[in-house]
C-alpha cells in the first residue's frame, strides 16, 4: 500500500487521473412530504428520471472537480443505458470501458426525497450485476495507468475484491467508498489507501453506535486499525473526520440550506478522489470534498452537474 495521495509511478502517470469502477443507474426520483414508515402509503410529486448510480455520480463529480476521469461498468442495451452513457460523456467522463449488455436492463434506483431533504433509496442493480472478475483483468492496462482507482459497493463483491488485488499489483492507489455497507474480506481493507464511509456504514462495520463527534473520531481510528492507510468518515451537517499516519482531524461542514441530501455523499467522494489523484494532502482533499458535499445538498438530484459552477476552491 502506497502513501495516500502519492502515485507510485508519478512520472509515468502525470495525467493518469481517476478510474471509477462502479455502478451506472437511472434514478427514478419522487419527492414526498415525509418518508413513509413501514406499511404507509404517501403521495408525492411527479416522477423525475435522472442518470445516477454511485459510480456514475462520483465519476461526474470527479470530472467537475477537474480530474481526468474514466468509468468502467455495465449498462443495458436500452434507453436508460443510452441516456446514462450520454450524460457521462457530456460531463467529460471517458466511457470507453463502459460496456453494454443485452442480457440485463440498466440498473434502476427508486429515490424518495422528503421535504426536509432526507432520502430513502432502493436499487435494482440490473446490468451492474453482469460484471465479473474477468472484466477487471481486461482493464489491467488502464488500471495501471490510473493514479486512483475509485470504487463503491453497488457491484458484485468478487469484482471489487479482484480490482483491489489488481490495483495492488500494478501500484495504483485505491479509494473505496463502502456504500452500501457490506461485508468484505479482511485483505481488501488491508490493501486500501483510503476507506470512505458515512456514519451508518461505520456503525455497520464496527457493530456499535456512533452518536456524536468524539465517537466519530474513535470510529475512524477503529476502522483504520482494520488495515486501510487512511479513513474518512462523513457525518452530514457535522462535516467529516479523517485519520491517517499523520494524525486525525475534524473538517466542519459549510452551513447551507438543505434541499436534497441524495447527492452529498457521491459529491464528497468524487471531489475527494480528484484531489487524491493530484497528490493533494489528505486534509486538503477532505476539506475540498466537504465543501462540495455541502454545496450538493443545496440543489436537487444526485448527479451534480451544477457543481461545475459551485464555489468550491482549489486553494484550501
Amino acid at each position: 500500500m502506497q502513501a495516500v495521495g502519492v502515485s507510485s509511478h508519478e512520472n509515468e502517470r502525470s495525467d493518469g487521473g481517476v478510474l471509477v469502477l462502479g455502478s451506472v443507474n437511472m434514478d427514478l426520483i419522487l419527492r414526498v412530504g415525509e418518508l413513509p414508515t413501514s406499511g404507509e402509503t404517501v403521495l408525492g410529486e411527479d416522477v423525475v428520471l435522472r442518470p445516477g448510480g454511485k459510480g456514475a455520480n462520483q465519476a461526474v463529480a470527479a470530472a467537475l472537480a477537474g480530474a481526468r476521469v474514466s468509468i468502467a461498468g455495465c449498462v443495458g442495451d436500452d434507453a436508460h443505458g443510452a441516456a446514462s452513457r450520454d450524460a457521462l460523456v457530456r460531463a467529460g467522463v471517458d466511457v470507453t470501458l463502459l460496456r453494454t449488455t443485452a442480457e440485463r436492463s440498466t440498473g434502476l434506483a427508486v429515490v424518495l426525497v422528503a421535504r426536509d431533504g432526507e432520502n430513502a433509496i432502493a436499487v435494482s442493480p440490473g446490468a451492474n450485476s453482469a460484471l465479473v472478475p474477468d472484466d477487471v483483468g481486461n482493464m489491467r492496462a488502464e488500471l495501471g495507468r490510473a493514479d486512483v482507482l475509485l470504487m463503491q459497493m453497488e457491484l458484485p463483491v468478487d469484482v471489487v475484491v479482484r480490482a483491489v488485488e489488481t490495483a495492488a499489483e500494478v501500484g495504483t492507489a485505491v479509494v473505496l467508498n463502502l456504500a452500501p455497507a457490506v461485508v468484505v474480506p479482511a485483505p481488501v481493507l488491508e490493501r486500501l489507501d483510503v476507506l470512505v464511509v458515512n456514519r451508518q456504514e461505520a456503525e455497520y462495520l464496527l457493530h456499535e453506535e456512533v452518536p456524536d463527534l468524539p465517537a466519530l473520531m474513535r470510529a475512524a481510528e477503529a476502522l483504520r486499525a482494520l488495515g486501510p492507510g487512511a479513513v474518512v468518515v462523513t457525518a452530514g451537517g457535522q462535516g467529516a473526520v479523517m485519520t491517517s499516519e499523520e494524525g486525525a482531524a475534524h473538517i466542519p461542514a459549510v452551513p447551507v440550506d438543505v434541499v436534497d441530501t441524495s447527492g452529498a455523499g457521491d459529491a464528497f467522494v468524487g471531489f475527494f478522489a480528484a484531489e487524491i489523484s493530484r497528490s493533494r494532502p489528505l486534509r486538503d482533499a477532505v476539506a475540498r470534498a466537504t465543501e462540495a458535499g455541502s454545496v450538493a445538498v443545496s440543489s436537487r438530484g444526485a448527479q451534480l452537474t451544477h457543481l461545475a459552477t459551485a464555489p468550491v476552491h482549489n486553494d484550501q
